[in-house]
């Protein structure tokens, strides 16, 4: 059970990010895209990313409407991702489906930093999918769907 203080700090960021939230808006082209939505909400995330040569993310914007948590987890991760190989974009994005599943400790819980303040989304069903929206997105993206 989260501790007043973590349940405090858990709101003041995701109303942070979803108020303000960073990297908003798109890459031009050529740059990878994704669209995702949540047909149970209405919640929508565009994804757009710019790899280099060597395969690491260059750039990660989104766009999109919906719910305070779909919002802060694009904004979230965008800016947890960036710079980043495929691979490690992969091994985040797993890490973070677990924690919001509750499927079980993350492989390298450090590598989530404030990510970790959607762990208490895993008592929600629809909300999971909410946190999850952007993450599809990202991996439909770099697997060119």
């Amino acid at each position: 059970m989260l501790s007043d203080d973590l349940r405090d700090l858990y709101q003041q960021v995701i109303l942070d990010h979803s108020r303000n939230p960073r990297n908003r808006g798109e890459i031009p082209p050529p740059c990878l895209h994704a669209h995702g939505d949540n047909p149970s909400c209405g919640d929508e995330i565009d994804v757009w990313v710019k790899v280099k040569d060597d395969g690491s993310i260059e750039d990660l914007k989104f766009t999109g409407q919906g719910c305070a948590i779909s919002q802060a987890s694009a904004s979230m991760m965008t800016q947890k991702i960036k710079g980043k190989s495929k691979d490690e974009a992969a091994a985040v994005r797993e890490d973070f489906r677990r924690v919001v599943m509750g499927d079980g400790a993350p492989a390298n819980e450090d590598a989530l930093g404030e990510l970790i303040l959607l762990e208490g989304v895993q008592k929600f069903p629809q909300r999971v999918k909410c946190a999850m929206l952007a993450w599809r997105a990202l991996e439909q993206a770099l697997e060119g769907k």
